[in-house]
């Protein structure tokens, strides 16, 4: 076995012959390397980085009706390579395309089965020059010009339904993305991440990673019914593809990324020492409110486990992203508030910034300087907030 260590302590870092910078706090990352496996660890307090808002698009108040600004239901944004937004109306079926200024510039797409129309409108992505839009329901990839021209499609296998937060585009790099999909065989059907690039399918396959079985959640039975309920707190299987066949995977209970190629060949595992926090009583019983109430209109269903197991501790990761530009961004549950912390590709922990608001199931998407968030407000009123990253500690 070959064991090498390094320690960087970023207290006063200064600049050397490998491309390292000053960075103020009390930041340390070991680098072990165990056989082929590197170790990266961080320790400490990484520098603040600061998201400024730029602009928020959406109506002001549920008497605004008509305008560009009212969406039906955002499924999805795309910062296209002028910074233009692209936003996924899933409910009207369109594309409405801002500026920076939150001036809506025009919409492109409605409700059909031809060229540049769309019977589900799950997600978009920018690869090279062109837009793909994901519609699972005609079991295709729409691809149109930045100004709403039809350039074609890619065929994919069609039917598939869900959360748009799961039935998603995952870019890697600017010019591919990774979707959800499957293969078929004889024994059965197997979830994979399938790229694509303007060309079409890259023939990039990565395997859908599972959790361990009776990890996540409770089954219930109920003649003729089925219904399942996530455990409050309960660890989750996050992933994400990476560039050049890579897989970035972690189980939530722990902040430990494992960087694999291959499913089962691991390059690199990226950990980060926090402490643990306490799951408190009151957030367990809300966490169980819909499960309780359940059981108590169904007292003679049948649910594996019966009752959920208390965890030891809040989860440490609520989802892993990837940027552009190759920094990996982890959302942090944090009792205070949720952070993002940035990773660059070798797992050096370069900063961290308050995560801002989101609706459930929508996912941050990144531009060239600017992270994207969509909200849905007290009134149900859904928003497209645009952030510019600064960064600190350089």
């Amino acid at each position: 076995m070959i064991r090498l260590r390094l320690i960087l302590t970023l207290a006063a870092f200064t600049g050397c012959e490998d491309g390292s910078r000053t960075i103020a706090g009390n930041l340390t990352i070991s680098v072990d390397t165990v056989g082929n496996t590197v170790h990266t660890n961080n320790r400490g307090t990484p520098p603040d980085w600061r998201l400024a808002p730029v602009v928020s698009i959406g109506p002001k108040s549920v008497a605004e009706t008509g305008a560009p600004e009212e969406f039906g239901r955002v499924n999805s944004v795309a910062v296209g390579p002028d910074g233009a937004l692209f936003v996924a109306d899933g409910l009207n079926r369109e594309v409405r395309v801002f500026g920076l200024d939150g001036v809506h510039q025009r919409t492109f797409g409605r409700n059909g089965e031809g060229p540049g129309e769309f019977r589900s409108l799950y997600s978009l992505a920018w690869v090279s020059d062109r837009l793909l839009t994901l519609d699972p329901n005609l079991g295709r990839i729409g691809e149109f010009s930045a100004g709403g021209e039809w350039l074609g499609q890619q065929r994919i296998e069609g039917s598939v339904s869900g959360s748009v937060g799961h039935i998603r585009f995952r870019p890697v790099s600017a010019d591919r993305v990774y979707r959800l999909g499957y293969t078929r065989d004889a024994t059965g059907v197997t979830s994979v991440l399938i790229g694509h690039d303007r060309r079409g399918e890259t023939g990039d396959t990565l395997s859908w990673l599972q959790a361990p079985p009776g990890s996540t959640g409770i089954l219930c039975t109920h003649d003729p019914l089925i219904t399942f309920f996530d455990i409050p707190f309960g660890p989750r299987l996050v992933q994400h593809p990476g560039p050049g066949g890579v897989h970035y995977s972690a189980m939530t209970d722990a902040y430990r990324i494992a960087v694999t190629r291959n499913a089962t060949d691991t390059l690199r595992i990226i950990e980060r020492s926090l402490p643990a926090e306490p799951i408190s009583d009151e957030e367990w019983e809300d966490g169980n409110q819909a499960f309780e109430e359940f059981l108590a209109d169904n007292p003679n269903a049948s649910c594996d486990p019966r009752r959920p197991s208390r965890p030891r501790r809040k989860p440490f990761i609520d989802d892993i992203l990837l940027a552009p530009d190759g920094t990996l961004w982890v959302e942090v549950i944090r009792t205070a508030g949720n952070r993002l912390e940035v990773f660059d590709p070798e797992g050096r922990l370069l900063g961290s910034v308050a995560a801002p608001a989101r609706k459930e199931d929508s996912v941050p998407v990144f531009g060239a300087g600017y992270l994207v968030t969509v909200r849905q407000d007290s009134l149900d009123l859904g928003h497209v907030d645009v952030w510019r990253i600064e960064r600190t500690g350089r």
